[in-house]
């Protein structure tokens, strides 16, 4: 692919990090915000009227071509391609000029980001694995929603080092790269091997314009939607057409004038204030019911409960200290072990990532919507320990300085 220039401006470098860490803050805020709306509407007077118009079904199935999806279904299947492009540019920037750049620096999030896919998994699958039901949602309780994550840790302000903000950032993103993978092998739906030879045949122009250092936008535009359009009837899930064009844009030096700088910052708005509310709002539109309630002690809902609130952060804590241990990793000095601790309960927070693949794990409507329930009683109480334990680890190190 298309080697970038190794920049020499810190202070850049700095601005960028923390104009990426900020807008994920205001995501954060307004997902909550859409969150709590939605729950309200669909268990309000008006709950049949709000639930029905995000099923309302637009488009058309013309001559094989399937474009006919609710509401949610174009938000989940065209917009959220829209995310993972800015999630993809995010990865993309950090693996030449950020946090994992360099192998000693990347290897601590990495490794963090392993044991925090592995661990939520084993739990989640320690209580379903005797109910082949739902054992289909063990990649559920392995995502950590980046924005919200961030949104937590922005309210603690400067009482956390910027060591750890980087770290969790970091951390998130290749958390987001491994649940990427994980849809794109594991959940995808009927194969079919005409639109697989064409996104083949995308994917191998998109790699010929990379390597050539094209930055024709509309040339990518074209091939970014036709790569859309191929995964979508591929069997492969088409968000992940994102992903790959992400990838496919010459990276360059990273500058301002560069083509996947711009797009990055020109996507940043939109899907920090339109796409994830869209997506909460939509997703989040669920009826609670006494059955509903009654089942948030089947396996399903507790193993993606103790996934996000125990394996997470074990998971995370544990595979931080091999790292460390193995002396292929090390601890910034403004970094504790406690610190390091909560910021696998924010891992924990998986929101939009995890109701993600849960819409994909399952078909039944109501294992879908107890998931995303169980979802967010996981990732609120994730996020509230998460904070208090942060803030505690905090005041301990400002006494002990």
């Amino acid at each position: 692919m298309n080697h970038p220039q190794k920049p020499n401006n810190t202070f850049r470098l700095t601005a960028l990090f923390r104009e990426f860490f900020q807008s994920q803050q205001s995501a954060g805020i307004l997902l909550v915000f859409a969150t709590i709306t939605s729950l309200l509407l669909a268990n309000s007077a008006i709950a049949e009227e709000y639930t029905s118009f995000w099923k309302t079904e637009i488009g058309s199935n013309w001559s094989g071509f399937h474009l006919k999806h609710s509401l949610t279904g174009w938000i989940n299947e065209a917009l959220m391609t829209i995310f993972f492009l800015l999630v993809g540019l995010e990865i993309e920037r950090e693996l030449y000029i950020g946090e994992l750049s360099s192998r000693k620096r990347a290897m601590l999030p990495v490794m963090a980001a392993l044991g925090g896919m592995i661990f939520p998994a084993l739990v989640y699958l320690l209580f379903n694995f005797n109910h082949p039901e739902s054992i289909s949602g063990i990649g559920i309780p392995t995502a950590t929603d980046i924005a919200f994550a961030i949104a937590i840790m922005g309210l603690l302000g400067d009482k956390v080092p910027p060591a750890l903000k980087v770290f969790l950032t970091a951390l998130a993103i290749i958390d987001d790269l491994g649940a990427i993978v994980v849809i794109g092998i594991f959940y995808g739906n009927g194969f079919s091997g005409l639109y697989l030879i064409l996104t083949a045949f995308i994917c191998a122009a998109l790699y010929f314009l990379n390597r050539k250092g094209n930055e024709n936008f509309w040339i990518y535009f074209i091939l970014g939607l036709s790569l859309w359009f191929c995964m979508l009837h591929s069997g492969i899930h088409a968000t992940l057409a994102g992903v790959i064009l992400a990838f496919a844009l010459p990276f360059k030096s990273g500058t301002p004038a560069t083509l996947s700088y711009r797009i990055e910052h020109k996507i940043q708005w939109p899907v920090t204030y339109i796409i994830l509310p869209l997506f909460a709002l939509s997703n989040t539109a669920i009826t609670i019911n006494s059955e509903m309630t009654g089942a948030l002690l089947s396996p399903e809902s507790l193993g993606i409960f103790f996934g996000l609130l125990v394996g997470k952060p074990v998971g995370i804590f544990l595979f931080s200290l091999l790292a460390i241990r193995l002396g292929i990793a090390s601890l910034s000095s403004s970094i504790n072990k406690t610190m390091i601790f909560g910021a696998g309960i924010l891992g924990g927070i998986g929101f939009t990532m995890a109701m993600f693949v849960d819409n994909l794990a399952f078909t039944n409507t109501q294992q879908i919507d107890l998931g995303k329930i169980s979802i967010l009683i996981g990732s609120t109480t994730a996020a509230v320990l998460g904070f208090l334990l942060l803030h505690l680890a905090a005041k301990a190190k400002h006494r002990a300085a």
